[in-house]
């Protein structure tokens, strides 16, 4: 028998993942102290193998840390910047770092990205 508390924060997360997604026209905003955390909350993360002003992070990378996406209306404000991807697509930055969603966080506040891999970061303030 299902777990309706399962089923229903399972859809939340995809619900939230599903929204983080959508291409952004504003920079993503603090909410968690200096932690960066995107309009529903889900933390921001960074890839130490990014250059400042470049994503490397692409196809199966991005499937499991989606980059956070700018609105085609989006413009550069402050430390945010954006950047182009590979495949054309715009990218928030902050401080030239392109920032990233990671698919293990269930819901806002989770930080379960922090040190995957020795090169995965909280983008911090």
């Amino acid at each position: 028998m299902l777990n309706m508390r399962s089923v229903f924060a399972a859809a939340a997360a995809s619900a939230l993942l599903a929204l983080s997604a959508t291409a952004a026209a504003n920079p993503p905003v603090t909410k968690s102290g200096d932690i960066l955390v995107n309009q529903a909350g889900m933390t921001l993360y960074t890839f130490d193998k990014d250059p400042d002003g470049k994503s490397v992070c692409n196809a199966q990378c991005a499937a499991l840390w989606p980059p956070v996406a700018a609105g085609a209306d989006a413009r550069p404000a402050g430390a945010y910047s954006i950047v182009t991807r590979d495949d054309g697509s715009k990218q928030w930055a902050y401080r030239g770092k392109p920032l990233y969603l990671w698919v293990k966080d269930q819901k806002p506040g989770d930080r379960t990205g922090d040190g995957v891999g020795g090169i995965w970061r909280l983008a911090k303030e």
